[in-house]
């Protein structure tokens, strides 16, 4: 899986989560960039996410993730193992 594809499947995940079909998110994305994007989102889109790639973040990966990049890089490292 190639970062395009990752990033195709995290916009439909963070449409979904926040509602809004107009986000399109890259890799400098942050909270700050989406209205909603709160705590309580953050957990809700973080599980949305490892729903959608099959896949669980160490807790040390959620607290230190800076952006969406980072998340990214997260998701293509598991998925070549």
């Amino acid at each position: 899986m190639n970062n395009s594809e990752i990033y195709e499947r995290l916009n439909e995940v963070f449409r979904d989560i926040f509602d809004d079909d107009d986000i399109t998110v890259g890799p400098k994305t942050t909270a700050k960039d989406i209205e909603d994007w709160d705590s309580l989102e953050h957990i809700r889109l973080i599980a949305a996410v490892e729903r959608e790639f099959g896949m669980r973040f160490k807790m040390g990966e959620v607290s230190t993730m800076k952006n969406v990049g980072e998340m990214v890089s997260i998701i293509a490292a598991r998925a070549t193992k």
